[in-house]
């Protein structure tokens, strides 16, 4: 279920008079929309509020020009006939302060957060106000067109930020909310600004359906029944897809423990091909180590990483030699970037890409906050973000299994253990004391098939969870 587009289906019915039915008894909206002008007209003379650009009558937007048909007893008018819209001001970092001294400070999109606001400035000096039931918009920079309704009283707006004031009791600012996040995203298209931004006239001139005063509260209640029983399937899939995180985690914890498929006593033992491949081999144990990590079956043997696998730092020439598109004799170099939604492909020559790879091979992210993320390579250079992983014996290591044991708690809680990766990435000597769990070859493909049989059933909930 795509809970984004059953949401924005709920506002698009609320607007056009199609989520509650109407009730002959309800004041037409074009009264309370005369109310409103003379409200207004008086403030205007009261020099309460200033008076905005003349906007095309009402009564024109009744008949032509409008997106869609609306019941009778709704009139059609726009945000600026019926609303105030303040502008913020910026302050310098001198004028706020993080000590709760003054009323709050709203700067922009970092103050709200699921449509909620965050306070952390204060200022002594306010100049422009938002009040209580002002509804908030973000109109620059990142983050524009988040929203949230001012529920904590007298605040200081900055230019990132424009509230949307009523001047009267007719309108509800919840209602007027739905109507301007249903229409944000084509506002924002219009703007044709190299920043992301809301101009104050696209917004002023948001042509806007007006239902009766208490079919806009009827609509409200409509709509935050449904989004709160759509907060709960949200819920509910976001529960479900921890849980699916926790059980592949579990799986792989069973997997490298011998205690995911059973031990076939006509396995050779991991040791004998060690023994075979090197005699002069020494497994681990806890009579040489006293710390290996745990119990393994008795075909297994404990073998330090370096023992038996090896890793190799990536490289890449100057950022001058980067292509865009493919050229003779140049190769694809692969960044942790490329296993990501939006790849941007980088073409490298080919003499100068010393570090390559084969399809299939295991590279392992070593900086900042890709750390720990194990990726399959695909054909072509790696860049200084990743190491391949070397295996030192053919037939010890069935590679599908090691790539399964780099994604599992034993490896990826090593990398938490060693506090400096996460600024200069690791190398192999900050896996000496890291162990490897080794079981005989045919079990290693044994586990291998199982865990790709769970994941495949867990991936096909997970997918069903995005449609």
């Amino acid at each position: 279920m795509d809970t984004k587009k059953l949401r924005q289906k709920i506002l698009d019915l609320a607007i056009r008079g199609k989520l509650v039915p109407q009730d002959p008894n309800d004041e037409p909206a074009s009264v309370l929309l005369e109310r409103i002008k003379e409200e207004k007209e008086r403030l205007i003379k009261e020099g309460k509020i200033k008076k905005s650009k003349k906007t095309v009558s009402s009564d024109t937007y009744h008949y032509e020009n409008v997106p869609f048909e609306v019941p009778e007893v709704w009139v059609w008018t726009t945000l600026g006939e019926i609303l105030e819209l303040v502008s913020g001001q910026d302050f310098p970092p001198e004028k706020y302060n993080a000590n709760i001294a003054g009323i709050p400070y709203i700067i922009g999109a970092s103050n709200i957060e699921n449509e909620q606001l965050i306070i952390n400035r204060w200022t002594e000096s306010p100049s422009v106000y938002s009040y209580l039931n002002d509804l908030l918009v973000v109109c620059k920079g990142a983050g524009v067109g988040k929203m949230a309704i001012n529920n904590i009283g007298v605040a200081h707006i900055a230019r990132q930020i424009q509230a949307v004031r009523g001047y009267t009791n007719y309108t509800d600012i919840k209602y007027i909310k739905a109507v301007v996040k249903n229409n944000i995203e084509n506002i924002i298209s219009k703007a044709n600004g190299l920043i992301p931004g809301l101009k104050r006239e696209l917004l002023l001139s948001l042509q806007l359906p007006l239902p009766p005063i208490s079919e806009q509260r009827r609509i409200v209640c409509e709509i935050e029944r449904w989004f709160f029983l759509i907060d709960q399937i949200e819920q509910g899939k976001a529960d479900l897809q921890t849980v699916i995180k926790q059980a592949k985690s579990k799986i792989l914890d069973l997997a490298i423990h011998g205690k995911l498929v059973p031990q076939n006593p006509n396995d050779e033992p991991a040791i004998e091909l060690l023994k075979r491949i090197n005699p002069d081999f020494t497994p681990c144990d806890n009579r040489h180590s006293g710390k290996l990590p745990y119990e393994i079956p008795k075909t297994w043997v404990w073998c330090s990483h370096n023992s038996i696998l090896d890793i190799s730092g990536g490289s890449q020439p100057a950022k001058s030699y980067f292509e865009t598109i493919p050229k003779p004799n140049y190769i694809r170099l692969y960044q942790i970037r490329d296993y990501g939604e939006s790849p941007v492909p980088v073409y490298i020559p080919i003499n100068l890409a010393s570090k390559q790879t084969e399809k299939g091979d295991i590279l392992l992210a070593r900086y900042g906050g890709s750390l720990g993320k194990v990726f399959h390579a695909k054909q072509g250079a790696y860049n200084v973000a990743m190491v391949k992983v070397i295996f030192k014996f053919e037939n010890l290591i069935y590679k599908e299994y090691a790539y399964y044991y780099y994604l599992s708690d034993l490896y990826q809680g090593k990398l938490k253990e060693i506090s400096r990766t996460a600024q200069t990435g690791f190398n192999i000597t900050d896996f000496n004391d890291m162990y490897f769990p080794l079981p005989p070859i045919n079990e290693q493909q044994r586990i291998v098939q199982k865990i790709e049989e769970l994941f495949s059933f867990l991936d096909d909930i997970q997918k069903s969870l995005e449609v």
